[in-house]
């Protein structure tokens, strides 16, 4: 009898697994991250995440809100007011992902350098051009 020798990180992770790969693919889009980031820091207002993700376009952030909604990341709640308001709502399976971004977030905060930043500008700041604003 063969003695198995494999860690159990790799009897966990084999080359290739369809259900990780719709998961990367559904919040590896463009845009899609910082999106969801944004939900996840307590954004629901069209506007608010727009104003949370610099150089975001208005057509592709209603196309990532379709999509999510789509797969049952996002709920999207009509509020039957004067004028209407529509808010975007984290539904349990987009919330569940706050955990995976937290570790995303440790990752990149150790091995992604980011240029130098003017003294007193934010990091957000730095994606935006000179003049420029949401």
């Amino acid at each position: 009898m063969a003695e198995n020798t494999a860690t159990p990180q790799e009897e966990h992770l084999s080359s290739f697994c369809p259900r990780f790969h719709t998961a990367v693919e559904i919040i590896g889009r463009r845009w899609s991250g910082a999106i969801l980031r944004a939900m996840l820091a307590g954004s629901t207002r069209y506007t608010d995440i727009a104003c949370s993700v610099p150089k975001l376009s208005d057509r592709l952030l209603s196309e990532r809100l379709k999509e999510f909604e789509q797969v049952g990341i996002v709920e999207r709640v009509v509020i039957p007011e004067t004028p209407v308001r529509v808010e975007y709502h984290l539904t349990q399976k987009g919330a569940e992902l706050e955990p995976a971004f937290q570790q995303l977030a440790e990752w990149a905060e150790k091995w992604i350098e980011l240029p130098p930043l003017p003294e007193g500008v934010g990091c957000q700041e730095s994606f935006l051009e000179p003049g420029e604003g949401r």
